[in-house]
C-alpha cells in the first residue's frame, strides 16, 4: 500500500524515509531492444547476445536509463500525493549505475 501525503508540503519530511517495495519486474531482451530502438542506443552490451555473452557480465544488460525510466511505473505503488492535479518529471540528481 502506498504512503499517502496529503500535500506536496509533506514530501520534504519523508527524505531518508523507507517508503516500501514495489513488485518485481523482469526486464527482458524484448524490452531492452525496444528501448534501444526508441533511443538509438544500440551498444552491443545491450543488444548483441552473442558478443555480450563473452563480455564482462556474461549476457546483455539493460540500459541504465531504461531502468531509471521505469521509476514512473513503480512510484504509484509507493507514494500517493493528494491535492495535486498532475505530476511531471523534474529530473534527477546524483544518479549512478554502479552495477548491472
Amino acid at each position: 500500500m502506498a504512503t499517502v501525503f496529503e500535500s506536496l508540503d509533506e514530501l520534504p519530511g519523508a527524505v531518508g524515509t523507507h517508503l516500501g517495495y514495489s513488485d518485481w519486474l523482469t526486464i527482458d531482451q524484448e524490452r531492452i531492444d525496444l528501448f534501444a530502438e526508441a533511443t538509438g542506443d544500440h551498444q552491443w552490451i545491450h543488444v548483441d547476445a552473442e558478443r555480450a555473452a563473452l563480455g564482462p557480465f556474461g549476457s546483455t544488460i539493460a540500459h541504465g536509463y531504461l531502468t531509471l525510466s521505469l521509476t514512473s511505473m513503480f512510484l504509484p505503488a509507493l507514494i500517493e500525493v493528494r491535492g495535486i492535479s498532475m505530476g511531471i518529471n523534474y529530473g534527477t540528481d546524483k544518479v549512478r549505475f554502479p552495477a548491472p
